[in-house]
C-alpha cells in the first residue's frame, strides 16, 4: 500500500481540524492495515475469565455512596442515529417509554440520584456533528443540568474512509460527507482528552468517569460501585454479566496467556473458523455489557505517556462508502472498541453485574418490551421489571423493522406481555387496544390484518384480512 494514501488521510484530517492525537492513532492503525493486519484475537493466545467479583457482594454505607457520587462524571454515548431503526436523528431522541426520550430518562435518573442521595454526578455527552443539536435540545428541558460544572457535551473525533483496495482516503463527490465516519467508540479516550474535558474534569476533582451507551437505560450511575471503585484505588472496571445463548455473538472478557492481563474479544476479532469457539458460552462465561469505569487520573497519565494513542487493539470494518448502496466503492473504517481499553490499564478488573444493568435498544424487538407492561420507571426512573418470571423474548418481522412503521401497526402501545414468555409476529398486523399476550404466542398474517381490541392472544394465531 502507497504511503501516500496514508499522507492523504491526514492532510484532510488536519485540515478538518481534527487533533493530533486523534491523527496519530488513525496513522497507527493505517499501518497495521498496510501490514496485513486483521484485528483478530487466536483462541490459543486466551484463556477463559473465571473469578470475578460481584456487585452484590459489594457493602457501602450512605455515607459512602453520597461522598462517591460527588467523584464521578457520567459520560454517555451519543452518536448513533437510529438508522437500522429508519431514524434520521439521534437514536437517544426516540420515546423510551412513557412518553419519555431515553435522553429525558437518562436526565431524570440523575435528579433520582440527587434525591436519593444528596449529590448528582454531571452528565456529558458524546456527540457528533448530527446528533449535537438535537440532543441539547432536549437536556434544556432540565435547567439543573446547565448548573453543573462540566459542558453538556464534546465532540467524537471523525475520520476518512479508506478504499478497501489501496488504502487511500475514498473519493464519492455524490456525498462528500459520506467520506468520513467515526473511528468507533474506542475514540472516546482520544476525545475527552482533545476536547478538553479531560483536564477539566480532573480540575474539579472527579475521580472516575462512568461511560456507557445512551440507548441502554440500564446503565445507571451506582452509586455501590462508585464507592467500591474509590475504596480499592482500582484504575479501570468493565461491568460484565453472565453469558447466555443469546449473547453468544456479543464481545467476551478473557485473560490474555502473555501477561495475565483482561482484554475484551469482540466478533470482528475472531476468524470465521474460529467463531463456533468464540460462541461457546460454557467456555467464556462473561459478556461485556459496554458500562465502564475509567480512573480519570490513570487515563490521563497513560495518555501522555503514550502520546494520545492507548494501542486499543484494531477493529477492521468492511462496508461500502455509501451504506445504502451495495454496488458503490468499498472501504475500510478503522475502529476500535472503548471496552478494549481493559488491556491498557495495569490493575483492571470486570466486575460481575445483573443484567438488569444491560437493556439496550438496537431494534423495535427491544423497543416493544421496553415500552411494554413488562417494566416500569421507579421514583428514580430507573426500569424495573414487573414480572417474576424471565423476560418475554420478542421477535418482529420486516414490517415493523422501522419506527415509522412499528408505531402504526402499534397505535394503542403494546399489547400486554406480563404474562407473555414470548411474543413473534410474521406478516402486516396491526394491533388493537388492550390486547394481551399469554404464554408462547404467535401472530401469522398473509395479507394486512388486525387483532381486535381486547384479544386475548394464547399460542399460533393465524389471521386474515381485517
Amino acid at each position: 500500500m502507497r504511503v501516500e494514501g496514508r499522507d492523504e488521510a491526514v492532510r484532510r484530517m488536519t485540515e478538518r481540524g481534527i487533533d493530533a492525537r486523534a491523527i496519530a492513532v488513525f496513522e497507527d492503525y493505517w499501518q497495521q492495515l498496510a501490514e496485513g493486519a486483521q484485528g483478530t484475537i487466536p483462541e490459543s493466545t486466551i484463556e477463559p475469565l473465571v473469578d470475578v467479583p460481584e456487585l452484590a457482594a459489594i457493602e457501602v454505607d450512605d455515607d459512602e455512596r453520597r461522598a462517591a457520587l460527588a467523584k464521578v462524571a457520567v459520560v454517555k454515548l451519543n452518536g448513533g442515529l437510529g438508522t437500522s431503526m429508519g431514524m434520521s436523528g439521534p437514536k437517544s431522541t426516540l420515546v423510551a417509554r412513557d412518553g419519555l426520550s431515553f435522553l429525558d430518562i437518562i436526565a431524570r435518573q440523575l435528579m433520582g440520584l440527587e434525591e436519593r442521595h444528596g449529590s448528582r454526578p454531571p452528565l456529558v455527552l458524546m456527540n457528533t456533528p448530527r446528533t449535537r443539536e438535537e440532543s441539547l435540545a432536549v437536556l434544556e428541558r432540565y435547567p439543573q443540568l446547565a448548573q453543573q460544572d462540566l459542558p453538556l457535551d464534546f465532540l467524537q473525533s471523525m475520520e476518512p474512509k479508506l478504499d478497501a483496495e489501496t488504502l487511500a482516503p475514498v473519493s464519492w463527490p455524490q456525498d462528500p460527507s459520506l467520506e468520513w465516519c467515526p473511528p468507533g467508540h474506542g475514540d472516546v479516550y482520544v476525545s475527552l482528552a482533545a476536547s478538553g474535558l479531560l483536564t477539566q474534569m480532573r480540575e474539579a476533582g472527579y475521580r472516575y468517569a462512568f461511560i456507557s451507551n445512551a440507548d441502554n437505560l440500564g446503565a445507571t450511575c451506582d452509586p455501590d460501585i462508585a464507592a467500591w471503585l474509590l475504596a480499592e484505588g482500582i484504575p479501570f472496571a468493565a461491568e460484565v454479566a453472565e453469558r447466555t445463548l443469546n449473547d453468544r455473538k456479543g464481545g467476551h472478557v478473557a485473560v490474555r496467556r502473555s501477561d495475565g492481563r483482561i482484554i475484551l474479544r469482540e466478533s470482528a476479532m475472531v476468524s470465521d473458523d474460529e467463531q463456533d469457539l468464540f460462541q461457546d458460552t460454557g467456555r467464556h462465561g462473561w459478556f461485556n455489557t459496554n458500562n465502564l469505569w475509567v480512573g480519570l487520573d490513570d487515563l490521563d497519565e497513560l495518555m501522555r505517556e503514550r502520546d494520545g494513542v492507548l494501542g486499543l487493539p484494531i477493529i477492521v470494518n468492511r462496508k461500502t462508502v455509501d451504506p445504502r448502496r451495495k454496488d458503490s466503492t468499498k472501504v475500510i473504517q478503522v475502529e476500535s472498541a472503548m471496552g478494549t481499553a481493559v488491556e491498557a490499564f495495569e490493575g483492571s478488573v470486570a466486575l460481575r453485574v445483573p443484567r438488569t444493568r444491560f437493556r439496550p435498544v438496537k431494534t423495535t424487538n427491544e423497543l416493544l418490551l421496553l415500552r411494554s407492561d413488562v417494566f416500569e420507571l421507579d421514583e428514580q426512573s430507573r426500569v424495573v421489571s414487573r414480572i417474576e418470571h424471565a423476560e418475554p423474548r420478542v421477535s418482529l418481522d420486516g414490517n415493523y423493522t422501522f419506527v415509522a412503521d412499528f408505531d402504526e401497526r402499534f397505535p394503542h402501545g403494546p399489547p400486554s406481555l406480563r404474562e407473555c414468555t414470548s411474543f413473534g409476529v410474521e406478516g402486516d398486523v396491526t394491533f388493537g387496544e388492550d390486547v394481551a399476550a399469554v404464554g408462547d404466542v404467535e401472530v401469522v398474517a398473509a395479507e394486512p390484518a388486525r387483532v381486535a381490541d381486547g384479544t386475548r392472544l394464547t399460542g399460533r394465531a393465524v389471521l386474515s384480512t381485517g
